[in-house]
């Protein structure tokens, strides 16, 4: 699929510009709109690890600051031995946009997982009726 070959790409991309200090693991992220627009991010480490920002919120809320808000799929990718995954937070967060959307999980040497957040985040919490 190529478009998600090109989310990959751009989640690699934006990965070499994470702000990872402390853990020096650098993960990437690229969330597709429902119009075919790409946004990205990285994680953003602080001091105060609990004011730290992961890769996947972080495209997502550029997505949503720029007034898109219909995401169908985000891929994240790091230099890791095993997939990385979205952790809790990220999951809620994805699934706030879209209860069905992809995850699609890759690391730097191309091994890949797709995955929908209903898999990941079973009965995720929403207040949308």
């Amino acid at each position: 699929m190529k478009m998600q070959e090109e989310l990959i790409e751009k989640a690699k991309e934006a990965r070499k510009d994470a702000y990872a200090p402390y853990s020096d693991f650098k993960v990437g992220a690229a969330v597709l709109t429902r119009d075919g627009e790409i946004y990205t991010g990285c994680n953003i480490e602080n001091s105060s690890y609990g004011l730290s920002i992961c890769a996947e919120r972080v495209a997502i809320f550029n997505a949503v600051s720029a007034g898109k808000s219909d995401l169908v799929a985000v891929a994240l990718t790091a230099d890791s031995k095993e997939l990385v995954t979205p952790c809790g937070a990220c999951r809620q967060v994805i699934f706030e946009f879209n209860e069905d959307m992809d995850v699609i999980m890759s690391d730097l040497s191309g091994k890949v997982s797709i995955k929908s957040i209903d898999e990941l985040l079973w009965k995720g919490f929403s207040l949308k009726e």
